[in-house]
């Protein structure tokens, strides 16, 4: 378990003394990025997960989407998208949600490999998801269980950036405004098929740089602290 006091690099190194060779090794090897850096300095690696259900310590990955921000643009040629082998019969109203039948499933990558290719990805780089809890949970809950150990990270939740600017505008929460499609539309960003990894991942994105721009127009003066919440 981490403690608060302790800075991201410092659990890194902290764990790298108990880890052997491999993806989470190599994870662990690289410094996050730190807080006072500038957006425009940081890469980002942008995530959606697709679930069986909410809870990490019950549910299943389904899929892995993922994209990456390098110099306040969207890198699509460095995007990726991965189904996940699930080893239990997938609900019948997930299969509804994410097109993602069990023989689709069963054709699949193991988690270990997406994991391993998932962390190279992550290695140096913050991360960005639309409700932040459900793939910073899912992340832990498989590096638990693959290496015995969850996992320091910094991961900036667009959803969270957009409740803080309406609270600083004193504007009323509405529900279901906080969604990823509904953001989208209030930033005249195009409409997307929802509920498929690779596209909502973009789509976050998309709505992150946005986002940005709106908190201030110059994206040079501003840090990683001034949209972490």
């Amino acid at each position: 378990m981490f403690t608060s006091l302790l800075s991201l690099r410092q659990q890194q190194k902290r764990l790298l003394t108990k880890i052997v060779e491999g993806p989470l090794k190599d994870y662990l090897q690289t410094p996050i990025p730190p807080r006072k850096q500038s957006l425009l300095e940081t890469e980002f690696l942008v995530l959606d997960f697709e679930t069986t259900g909410m809870d990490p310590a019950k549910e299943a990955i389904l899929s892995v989407g993922y994209t990456v921000i390098r110099e306040g643009r969207v890198i699509l040629r460095e995007s990726g998208h991965h189904i996940v082998q699930v080893n239990k019969q997938i609900p019948r109203e997930s299969v509804a949600i994410h097109k993602i039948t069990d023989d689709r499933s069963q054709q699949g990558r193991h988690l270990t490999d997406i994991m391993g290719k998932l962390l190279h990805k992550m290695a140096g780089r913050v991360l960005i998801a639309h409700y932040a809890p459900i793939e910073r949970g899912f992340l832990n809950a498989a590096c638990q269980e693959l290496y015995g150990y969850k996992l320091p990270m910094r991961i900036l939740d667009t959803l969270a950036i957009e409740k803080k600017r309406m609270q600083r505008r004193q504007q009323p929460l509405v529900i279901n405004q906080l969604r990823l499609f509904n953001l989208r539309e209030q930033y005249s960003l195009p409409r997307y098929k929802a509920h498929n990894a690779l596209e909502d991942a973009i789509a976050t994105a998309e709505l992150f740089l946005v986002q940005m721009a709106y908190i201030n127009r110059d994206i040079r003066k501003l840090s990683l602290k001034d949209v972490s919440y």
